[in-house]
C-alpha cells in the first residue's frame, strides 16, 4: 500500500485568496479595503497562510508590502489554484444544473428584448443577469461569474469567442453650457485643444480619446476617472469633455448634459461574448436571440 504522509498542507482556498490580493495590491490597507476586512484580521489570516506552509511570504517595507521570494513563488501557483478552483465549480454547476445560464452587460446596454425571448424558447431554463463594470466583461466570463457577456469594445479576446452585435456611433458629451453645446455635429478639430475624460485602462483610453489623433497630435488630458458616474460630473462641472456610445443617452437623465454627433469618427462595437468552446445549447440559444433582438442602440424614451 502507498505510504501517506503528514506533511501535506490543507489551504484554505480563502486564505490563498487573501493573499493574491495583498500581493497585487502591494499595500494591506487597500488590500483590506477590497476584501471588505479590517487590517488587523487580514493581516492575521495572512499570518496563518505562513504558518501553514512554513515560509515567510510577504515583507513590509515603507514602500509598501512586497512578496519574499518564497512569496512570489507560492504567488504562480496560487493563482492557478484559484482559476483551477473557479473552475471546477462552474463546471460542476453546469453539469448538475444544464439549464442554468448567466448573463452579463454592462451600462447602457439593454439585453431585456434577447433575454425575454430565451426565456419564452426555454421555460424550463434559470436564466440569471448581472451588471458588470465597463472593465470587468472579459474577467467575469474566465472566472465563470458570467457565461455570457454583451458589452462593447476594446477588451482582450484572447480566451473569448466573440460576435460583433451591432455598432454604435461615438457621441461628444459637454455640459449643457459648453460652447459647443447647440451644434448639430462637430469634428475632432473642433475639440483639438479640449481637455478629455481620461480612463485607467490604456486600451480604453485610446480608443474613446482617439489618442493619438490622426495626424499624430496626442488628445488634451482630463481629469481620470473609473465611473460613469464621476465622468458626468467632470463633464458637467465644465473640466473635460469626452466622446461617449450612443447608447449612452438611454441611462443619462442628466439635463446639465447634452451629446453631440461627431464626423469622421469610426463607431464603437457591441459584441457578445463567451469562452471559446463553450457549446452548450443555452449560450448558442442566446446568441441567437442576441443577434436577432440586439441590433442597434436603444433610442431615448423621449425620442420619437
Amino acid at each position: 500500500m502507498p505510504e501517506t504522509s503528514d506533511s501535506s498542507v490543507d489551504l484554505d482556498l480563502r486564505l490563498v485568496r487573501y493573499f493574491t490580493v495583498v500581493a497585487e495590491q502591494r499595500h494591506f490597507g487597500r488590500a483590506a479595503a477590497v476584501l471588505h476586512l479590517a487590517q488587523p484580521s487580514l493581516s492575521r489570516q495572512i499570518r496563518r497562510l505562513e504558518e501553514q506552509l512554513g515560509a515567510r511570504l510577504l515583507d513590509r517595507t515603507p514602500q509598501g508590502t512586497h512578496p519574499t521570494e518564497a512569496g512570489e513563488t507560492f504567488l504562480r501557483h496560487a493563482r492557478t489554484l484559484l482559476r483551477s478552483a473557479a473552475q471546477a465549480v462552474a463546471q460542476t454547476r453546469q453539469t448538475a444544473e444544464p439549464t442554468r445560464v448567466a448573463i452579463g452587460y454592462t451600462t447602457g446596454l439593454i439585453i431585456t428584448p434577447a433575454v425575454r425571448d430565451l426565456r419564452r424558447q426555454h421555460p424550463e431554463a434559470q436564466v440569471h443577469t448581472h451588471h458588470l463594470a465597463w472593465n470587468q466583461p472579459r474577467a467575469a466570463l474566465l472566472k465563470h461569474q458570467v457565461d455570457v457577456v454583451v458589452a462593447r469594445m476594446p477588451f482582450a479576446t484572447d480566451g473569448l469567442q466573440v460576435t460583433v452585435l451591432y455598432d454604435e456611433p461615438r457621441l461628444l458629451m459637454v455640459s449643457v453650457d459648453h460652447r459647443l453645446a447647440g451644434k448639430e455635429s462637430v469634428v475632432l478639430d473642433d475639440i483639438a485643444e479640449e481637455p478629455m475624460v481620461c480612463l485607467p485602462d490604456p486600451v480604453w483610453n485610446a480608443f474613446w480619446r482617439v489618442d493619438p489623433r490622426p495626424d499624430g497630435r496626442r488628445a488634451p488630458e482630463g481629469p481620470v476617472v473609473e465611473s460613469i458616474e464621476d465622468k458626468h460630473e467632470v463633464i458637467a462641472s465644465g473640466q473635460a469633455v469626452a466622446l461617449v456610445p450612443a447608447g449612452a443617452m438611454t441611462t443619462n437623465r442628466r439635463p446639465d448634459l447634452v451629446t453631440i454627433a461627431v464626423r469622421g469618427v469610426e463607431p464603437g462595437q457591441v459584441v457578445l461574448a463567451t469562452r471559446a468552446g463553450d457549446r452548450r445549447s443555452l449560450v448558442a440559444a442566446f446568441r441567437t436571440a442576441a443577434l436577432t433582438h440586439l441590433t442597434g442602440p436603444p433610442r431615448p424614451r423621449d425620442a420619437p
